[in-house]
């Protein structure tokens, strides 16, 4: 959409007080508000000493009026009436101030240099209360009061404050000097970035905090530790362990043993165990506090924003952290408001509060200074708002305002501190939260049947067993621990901290890539994105804009470069053609560039630049080079301000209307050129006297313009037309009025019979890499529409350079595309590829539309109407540079540097997390089903029903799997190549047929390799294991060697989902991958060097450490082996399985059913009071009334 968003100059009220027109009252306030004030940029004082001056700017009404006098109805006002005018009007000072908790800290400030504490300013907004503003002194005593100035804003050489202003002085106290101000007034229109107030403001921060927020405080890391451990599994675990400990320890130290029998060490099991639980806490723990670390680091810059600021009167752009109560801020369209306040002066603020306050209706704001006279002499009433909200969006307008409360004391910050809650799951996290419970069920149910089998075994066992009872009892807990630990294995709790891992990784390298991710389910639903619709302006173009074309009237054609016409005699330089011009003519195009404007100068990089919108900016600078423009800020000094008219994306133009020194008055209007020209009927003429000349506009003068518009738009180039009117009267006669202020006219009455001024042709060129990042996009799926607000010619020539528009595609009007019925929308979408002239509601209706399609939607947006498609899509990026904070509110991912291709990395990353998850999933259901499934086996077989797998050994495991897998899978980033396949739909299952064959593939290989090491093992190597024990269990280190090292050499087949073979694409720029893996191998190496007793292993020789690493490397050949199958085969042997699994699965959930709908049934309890029903139901494994059936297998092929 075009990018003509308004932004606030740096305005100021100005008041001077004639004598003759003090109003007394029996309230001994500060000075009511003057008869003359108005409106003007800061500036040097001029040497001719002209200055708006004379007449009143009504702030409020967004208007001027020629006598104050007729400014507001005060005659029939009755300052003695009894009637309440506004609630709270017959409270007193101390009764309107009063505290509402008399115990808190707010109103009772030490050694406070300021005339109010923070809870006397709370109570002009908790609720909005005209009767603690009064209670204030007005604008005036707020001003005293907190040391300010309402026009130059606090003093930015502030540090400590010296002396002290009491409550009388600011409130009833009529004298300037009894307050003591802080620094000059400087009237000069600078713009200083950056500016940074460290050790400043060292009072203010003392008594009215800062603008923070305090986080929700996070958990210590001890806290973490214990969370950690306050698993129910550990926990169990732990219990076990101990008991065995201590049997361990009573059997080496209790029992006697025989003559030559070594001691016992058995205890040390037990405590490995224990060693084992810690270090798995101690990781887990720390793994949450680095992650927790990072989020608070992403949050803090994501709440972090720009404001723009007066201090010592210079307009300076600030951190939001950096408000001071007592600093005057602008306001404009679009912004979200950063503190509570007090509106100093502007045009025509309404604010929408419904956030904050619940109230749906856009709030008319008024000036302090004029809700203060109104107070003063008897007229006000409860309708008068002159509050600010922070958390409050302002809707239309510009101003400045003072900021009374900031933090935890403002409206939104006391909101923010009750609302502080944990954050919410990713629908990712969610779901594998979900899965990791169904397998952790499956896991428990092999480990429950493991445990009932050798519990009889040892029952049967009993009668013959001649061991002591310690001897018995250790047993019994071999027992309960190897099932304890398959549950620990079995249940995949790394799954959710592999998404938290992995999405904590993308967002931080995004933030590096420009694009800052503001909700985390963006950051996977990004990777699915079927299609884009994009803004033209500053996103596909650069937004760097100037004019190189134009006309004034239909006949003066002016251009930059004349090779593009072919020499064309009628087109003059931009030089050659102002120089013609009369004097008349000039002044009234600067007027039209200058005062119909929002933009305004300032310094950047010690550089005197134009800030503001770049469509505005362009014009300015034509301006300055070829008509003799000065200072921004002196072209608008002696110009009287009537009524201003913010640009509006629907009507795509603003306006402004000024009273010309005749006293007549003009209405300057631009916009969009081709919607100006049908407003048009006179163009004016270049005279050769003084006089302007306006001529009729002729239907072959139209035609000629009509054409020139069009081949500009064919060039790309955004065109611009301005028009005029001069009236005698304002408003003027027939044209309707305002309902909330009849000084007013309603544009649409006066926008016609326009005089065409000029337009101008503005070249934006398109950023560079665009075209590519496009092309990329639709490579990986995904369909990139144009949504922009310019003409359709121009949108159709960008979308066609930036490969956007093919033959085939659709380029729509937004007025006919919003008219379509839902079946012709539904036909035009597919091909739909540019929407021009588009306002935000066609947008909004666009993503609502395709949404319903089941499309997966991502959406641009820069405006404050952009809200409504924002928050729409599944994913919304507002921009970062020329977004507004309602926009960026809106969005889910901002985008730092306004550029597509940014969106390129997002869709990158977003894949990535995806891919990260599903690297780790595959990875962790192959270590499930492999060592549940050797433990549950090698128990059951061993005659001492031991697994082969200890649980030390399996803990280790279990910490391969849930944490260090995670570490190393989730930090792959990713390559361009990740674009080269389509978006995964919506409902796809999380595991593919190509992870179902890898899975069930890689499993079956590693229990086949780990069965024949345990069962034939010995007779291959020929170890006589009765002659020598040791030799069983050199074996069965070699069994538990050869599995982890199959789980470290399938890590890598892991880092491919697809069916390639080069699974080491890229490892070397991972250096967590690398780091993880050397911790893991590493670690192997010294548990099996060193592990003895604790992990029931013996240390081996080479020749078997060969055997373990030649059985474990085939697995890589075997992947390569499983990738040669195509899915569609492997899709029918699983189709197949899935069918046997559903004829088993309906009979036995329909019986489970039944059974609990039987077991449900109602008692009636007879008491001495009344009938109560009591509803019995079998509770299931899952902790509800009815049991809850396993889900079906969903089986997709990957592309």
């Amino acid at each position: 959409m075009a990018n003509n968003r308004l932004l606030a100059p740096p305005i100021h009220v100005k008041t001077a007080y004639p004598q003759h027109r003090r109003t007394t009252s029996d309230h001994e306030g500060p000075d009511p508000i003057p008869e003359t004030s108005f409106l003007s940029v800061q500036v040097p004082p001029s040497p001719t000493g002209s200055y708006l001056d004379g007449e009143t700017l009504r702030s409020r009404a967004n208007s001027f009026n020629s006598r104050a006098d007729t400014a507001r109805s005060r005659a029939n006002s009755d300052i003695g009436t009894a009637t309440p005018r506004f609630e709270g009007d017959e409270l007193t000072v101390e009764e309107a101030l009063r505290p509402d908790n008399p115990k808190g800290n707010e109103y009772d400030i030490n050694n406070n240099a300021f005339a109010f504490s923070p809870g006397q300013l709370n109570k002009l907004l908790d609720p909005k209360s005209l009767a603690a503003y009064r209670a204030l002194g007005g604008m005036k005593g707020l001003e005293c009061g907190l040391r300010t100035d309402i026009v130059a804003g606090l003093s930015a050489d502030e540090s400590s404050i010296l002396g002290k202003v009491s409550f009388e002085d600011a409130t009833k106290s009529r004298d300037p000097e009894t307050c003591s101000k802080i620094g000059p007034v400087i009237d000069q229109d600078v713009l200083v970035t950056d500016h940074e107030v460290r050790g400043q403001y060292h009072d203010r921060k003392r008594v009215f905090k800062d603008n923070r927020i305090p986080a929700k405080k996070s958990l210590s890391i001890w806290k973490l530790f214990w969370n950690a451990y306050n698993d129910r599994i550990l926990l169990l675990l732990t219990a076990a362990a101990v008991i065995s400990l201590a049997l361990g320890v009573y059997e080496a130290t209790g029992q006697k043993r025989s003559p030559g029998e070594p001691q016992s060490l058995d205890w040390v099991e037990g405590l490995a165990i224990l060693i084992a639980v810690i270090i798995v806490v101690l990781v887990t723990g720390l793994n949450d506090y680095r992650r927790e670390k990072q989020f608070v680091k992403l949050n803090a810059k994501k709440e972090d924003r720009q404001v723009k600021a007066i201090r010592s009167g210079k307009s300076v752009v600030i951190s939001i952290f950096d408000v001071m109560v007592g600093d005057v801020l602008h306001l404009e369209a679009g912004d979200a408001v950063p503190a509570d306040g007090i509106l100093i002066g502007g045009h025509g603020i309404k604010c929408d509060e419904s956030s904050v306050t619940g109230e749906s209706d856009a709030m008319n704001k008024t000036a302090g200074s004029e809700v203060w006279a109104r107070i003063i002499e008897g007229s006000a009433t409860s309708k008068l708002d002159p509050f600010l909200i922070s958390g409050s969006k302002v809707l239309e307008g510009v101003g400045t305002y003072l900021v009374t409360s900031i933090g935890v004391n403002s409206s939104f910050g006391k909101i923010m501190m009750s609302l502080q809650t944990e954050s919410e799951d990713t629908p990712l996290q969610v779901k594998l939260a979900r899965m990791a419970n169904w397998i952790g069920y499956i896991g428990t149910g092999a480990a429950a049947l493991l445990f009932t089998i050798l519990f009889i075994r040892f029952l049967a066992g009993l009668p013959t067993n001649k061991e002591s009872a310690a001897m018995k009892g250790s047993a019994f807990m071999n027992i309960l621990i190897v099932a304890i630990t398959i549950i620990v294995v079995a249940v995949p709790e790394g799954l959710p901290v592999a998404v938290t891992l992995a999405l904590s990784f993308a967002t931080k390298r995004m933030l590096k890539e420009n694009n800052l991710v503001r909700h985390l389910r963006a950051c996977e639903t990004m990777g699915n994105a079927t299609t884009i619709c994009s803004d033209k302006t500053g996103t596909l173009t650069q937004n760097t804009m100037s004019v190189v074309a134009g006309f004034l009237g239909t006949s003066l054609r002016f251009a930059h470069d004349l090779d593009i016409y072919g020499g064309d005699k009628r087109i003059l330089t931009s030089s050659a053609a102002f120089k013609q011009i009369s004097s008349s003519l000039r002044n009234l195009v600067v007027q039209s560039i200058a005062i119909n404007s929002t933009a305004f100068e300032g310094e950047e990089e010690g550089k005197c630049v134009f800030i503001g919108s770049k469509t505005e900016t362009a014009l300015l600078t034509l301006a300055k080079e070829h008509l003799g423009m000065g200072p921004v800020s002196e072209e608008r000094a002696g110009v009287k301000l009537v009524q201003l008219i913010p640009f509006d994306s629907n009507r795509k133009c603003m306006g402004v209307v000024i009273r010309l020194a005749s006293g007549s008055y003009r209405l300057l209007v631009k916009g969009a050129a081709e919607i100006m020209l049908a407003k048009a009927t006179k163009e004016v003429g270049n005279s050769s006297d003084n006089n302007l000349l306006e001529c009729t506009l002729s239907p072959s003068a139209r035609l000629r313009a009509s054409d020139t518009i069009n081949e500009y738009a064919q060039n790309s180039l955004r065109t611009i037309a301005m028009l005029y009117k001069d009236f005698p009267q304002w408003p003027p006669v027939g044209a309707r009025t305002l309902e909330e202020d009849k000084s007013l006219a309603e544009f649409e009455d006066v926008l016609e019979e326009m005089t065409l001024l000029g337009v101008f042709g503005i070249q934006d060129p398109l950023r560079e890499g665009v075209s590519l990042a496009v092309r990329r996009c639709q490579d990986a799926g995904i369909f990139v529409r144009m949504v922009t607000g310019d003409n359709v010619t121009t949108a159709n020539a960008i979308a066609m350079q930036c490969g956007i528009k093919s033959e085939t595609g659709i380029v729509m009007e937004g007025p006919k595309f919003r008219q379509l019925s839902d079946k012709e929308m539904d036909e035009t979408l597919p091909r739909l590829q540019v929407l021009a002239r588009s306002s935000p509601e066609d947008k909004r209706i666009l993503v609502s539309r395709l949404k319903q399609l089941g499309e997966t939607v991502a959406v641009t947006g820069d405006g404050t109407n952009d809200g409504p498609a924002l928050k729409a899509a599944d994913v919304g990026f507002s921009m970062g540079i020329a977004g507004t904070e309602v926009a960026k509110e809106a969005s889910a991912i901002i985008l730092m540097d306004d550029n597509f291709s940014s969106i390129i990395k997002a869709i990158m990353w977003g894949r990535s997390v995806n891919d990260a998850v599903a690297k780790f999933l595959q990875f962790q259901i192959t270590v499930n089903i492999t060592a549940v499934i050797l433990a549950f086996v090698s128990a059951v077989s061993s005659s001492t029903s031991q697994s082969v797998l200890s649980a030390v050994q399996l803990l280790w495991v279990n910490l391969i799997m849930d944490t260090f897998a995670a570490l190393a899978l989730a930090t792959d980033a990713p390559t361009e190549k990740i674009l080269d396949r389509q978006p995964t739909p919506k409902r796809a299952a999380l595991i593919t047929i190509n992870m179902w064959k890898m899975i069930i593939g890689q499993a079956t290989y590693q229990l086949v390799v780990t069965f024949v090491l345990y069962f034939a093992g010995a007779s291959i190597l020929h170890y006589n294991t009765t002659a020598q024990p040791s030799l069983q269990t050199q074996l069965d280190t070699m069994v538990f060697n050869t599995f982890v090292w199959m789980q470290i050499f399938n890590e890598f087949n892991n880092r491919r989902l697809d069916n390639k073979f080069n699974i080491f694409e890229g490892v070397h720029k991972n250096p967590f991958f690398i780091g993880i893996n050397a911790i893991m191998i590493g670690g192997q190496i010294i548990i099996v060097f060193i592990g003895g007793k604790a992990f029931q292993i013996e240390r081996i020789n080479g020749t078997q450490w060969a055997i373990c690493i030649l059985c474990a490397l085939p697995c890589l050949l075997w992947a390569v082996v499983l990738r040669c199958i195509p899915d569609k085969y492997a899709a029918v042997v699983f189709g197949f399985v899935q069918q046997a699994w559903m004829v088993v699965y309906r009979p036995f959930a329909h019986f489970t059913g039944m059974v609990a709908a039987k077991c449900s049934f109602k008692t009636t309890k007879m008491a001495s009071g009344p009938v109560v029903d009591e509803e019995i139901a079998i509770e299931t494994l899952t902790g509800s009334s009815s049991p809850k059936p396993l889900p079906p297998i969903t089986l997709t092929t990957a592309d």
